[in-house]
């Protein structure tokens, strides 16, 4: 089983973040930038929050508000589910799928190391069961 650890290796540890006083419409356009669906929010060097695409979409754009005129803080996610790097690809899976959420913080200790995706969680598995069958054809070809 792949760990989350390899994973970062492999995707790198970028993490792209944003301040909660920040316009919605500046986390949209950088998220639009860096080709990204969502930001951490960091206020003093500290995690304090996720901004998404879906928050976007939920809490602006159904609400009939303006992007330029709301802060950050005013629709980011502020219980941040996160997980560490020691965490299995598919333990992350389950955590993301039950709690229907697509990006995951990764923490060490009290540092933010990384994020990964649903998407990359998908590459890597898809990944792994390829090289189980490459394996395996080998195998039965001898």
């Amino acid at each position: 089983m792949i760990k989350v650890s390899e994973l970062l290796k492999n995707k790198g540890h970028d993490v792209w973040s944003i301040g909660p006083d920040a316009s919605v419409y500046d986390a949209i356009k950088l998220m639009a930038d860096k080709e990204v669906g969502a930001l951490i929010v960091i206020e003093d060097s500290k995690l304090v929050g996720v901004i998404s695409e879906r928050d976007y979409a939920r809490k602006v754009i159904l609400k009939g508000q303006s992007s330029k005129d709301m802060q950050i803080k005013e629709i980011m996610t502020t219980r941040v589910i996160y997980t560490k790097p020691e965490q299995t690809v598919e333990e992350c899976m389950a955590l993301m799928t039950e709690k229907h959420i697509r990006h995951l913080p990764i923490i060490e200790g009290e540092q933010l190391v990384g994020i990964i995706s649903i998407g990359d969680l998908v590459k890597s598995i898809i990944a792994e069961q390829r090289f189980i069958i490459e394996q395996l054809g080998k195998y039965i070809s001898g």
